[in-house]
C-alpha cells in the first residue's frame, strides 16, 4: 500500500510533464502550419492527408513539404527508437532524457537561425521543415517508455474518442477523464499561442516559445523520472 500510494503523485507528474510537450506540440504545428508553408511537423494525420490532396492536384496544397515532413518524422522515430532500445523499464530512461534535450536543442538552434536569416528561402524552409519532425518523430519513440497511452503527446484522435467512449453517457465509468481533457486542451492551447505569436512577432518568435516549452516538458519528465 505504501509504494502504491508513492506511485500515485510519480504518475501525475509523469502525465504533466506530457501535457506540457503535447502543448509543445500544438505551438510547433502552428509555426509548421501557418509559417511553413502548411504542413504539419508532428500530427502526421494531417500530414497523409495533404498528400492525398496534393496526388489529385486540390488546391496549392504542397506536395514536396508534406513529403519531407513525413519522411523526417520517420526517420526521427527510428533513430530515437534505435537510441532507447525495447527493453526499458517505466519510466523515463537516461537515453530519453539525451533525445529530448537534444531536440530542445535542436528547436532553439532552428528558431536561431531562422531570426539571422530572416525570410526563408525554399531549400532552408524544407530543411527545417525536415529537422522539426524529426525532432517530433524523436519525441514520440523517447516518451514511449513512460507509458501512458492517453497523453501520446502529437495526436489527441484517439484521445477524443477514448473519453468519449469511457464516458458516463456512453455507460463508461469515466475514468482517466481529466488527462484526457487535459491533453486535448494542452494541444488547443500551445496552437493558440503558436498562431498569436506568429501573428504578432512571426515564425521564429513562435518556434522560441515552442522551444521553452519543449524544454519545460523535457525538465518535468526529468524531475518525474529522478523521484
Amino acid at each position: 500500500m505504501r509504494a502504491r500510494a508513492r506511485s500515485i503523485p510519480l504518475d501525475h507528474h509523469y502525465t504533466l510533464g506530457l501535457l506540457i510537450l503535447t502543448a509543445s506540440t500544438g505551438t510547433i504545428d502552428a509555426v509548421s502550419y501557418l509559417a511553413l508553408d502548411r504542413v504539419f511537423t508532428g500530427n502526421m494525420t494531417g500530414n497523409v492527408l495533404f498528400l492525398g490532396f496534393g496526388l489529385v492536384g486540390v488546391g496549392s496544397v504542397p506536395f514536396l513539404n508534406n513529403s519531407v515532413a513525413l519522411l523526417g518524422f520517420v526517420i526521427g522515430s527510428i533513430i530515437s527508437g534505435r537510441i532507447i532500445g525495447r527493453k526499458q523499464p517505466r519510466g523515463l530512461p537516461l537515453s530519453s532524457m539525451w533525445v529530448l534535450g537534444a531536440g530542445a536543442a535542436v528547436i532553439v538552434c532552428l528558431a536561431a537561425y531562422w531570426l539571422v536569416v530572416g525570410t526563408l528561402a525554399h531549400p532552408a524552409l524544407l530543411t527545417v521543415t525536415a529537422l522539426l519532425a524529426v525532432v517530433m518523430g524523436a519525441q514520440v519513440s523517447a516518451v514511449k517508455p513512460v507509458g501512458n497511452s492517453d497523453v501520446t503527446t502529437i495526436v489527441v484522435t484517439n484521445t477524443v474518442a477514448n473519453l468519449a467512449r469511457d464516458s458516463r453517457l456512453a455507460g463508461g465509468t469515466g475514468d482517466k477523464w481529466l488527462p484526457r481533457l487535459g491533453a486535448i486542451v494542452a494541444m488547443g492551447v500551445g496552437a493558440a499561442i503558436g498562431a498569436g505569436i506568429v501573428g504578432a512577432a512571426g515564425g521564429p518568435w513562435a518556434l522560441l516559445a515552442a522551444a521553452l516549452i519543449f524544454g519545460i516538458g523535457t525538465l518535468t519528465l526529468v524531475g518525474a523520472s529522478r523521484r
